[in-house]
């Protein structure tokens, strides 16, 4: 309360030019936190917006995709396991001597080495959809990812994977 008092007594005795230009300061300083405080980080956002509705978009879109992909494998007949056998042995040839398969039961285990990273993912791709098998576990080690001279070598991956013969 006295330190307002002093404040008044001090006001009066300013010019009104100096109160003019205090005024002035005043006002400048509450806009600059005006805009540092609520414009400034809303127009931040506005401009954010539309890059991440962008990148919501495409998220919603491929899950969209991957809904309908796995409906579609849910709608399959279960196949029986001697012919979801048979299909999984065919598919390996593709990956040649990068892999080698043993099954036992319902289970079947790829052993992988260097086995080209594309040739794999199209490889799980095309096992899951025509022998109706589903990988229950990954043992699998990145290999071939340095660089040799200026360009780099394709990845390849070693290790094993275990399958589930006759999911649905």
């Amino acid at each position: 309360m006295k330190l307002m008092l002093i404040l008044q007594a001090r006001w009066r005795q300013v010019s009104a030019r100096e109160q003019r230009l205090l005024l002035a300061g005043l006002a400048l300083v509450l806009l600059a936190l005006l805009w540092w405080v609520a414009l400034a980080p809303a127009l931040a956002t506005l401009k954010a917006a539309e890059q991440q509705r962008s990148a919501l978009s495409a998220q919603l879109q491929q899950m969209q995709r991957l809904q309908a992909q796995a409906k579609a494998l849910q709608a399959q007949p279960r196949i029986a396991l001697d012919d979801a056998r048979r299909l999984l042995e065919a598919s390996v040839k593709p990956l040649g001597n990068t892999a080698q398969l043993s099954v036992a039961g319902e289970r079947a285990t790829l052993t992988l080495k260097g086995a080209p990273a594309d040739a794999l993912a199209q490889w799980l791709t095309q096992a899951r959809l025509n022998a109706h098998v589903v990988p229950s576990e990954a043992r699998l080690r990145r290999s071939n990812a340095g660089t040799a001279g200026a360009a780099a070598l394709p990845p390849t991956w070693d290790g094993t994977l275990v399958l589930s013969l006759g999911a649905r």
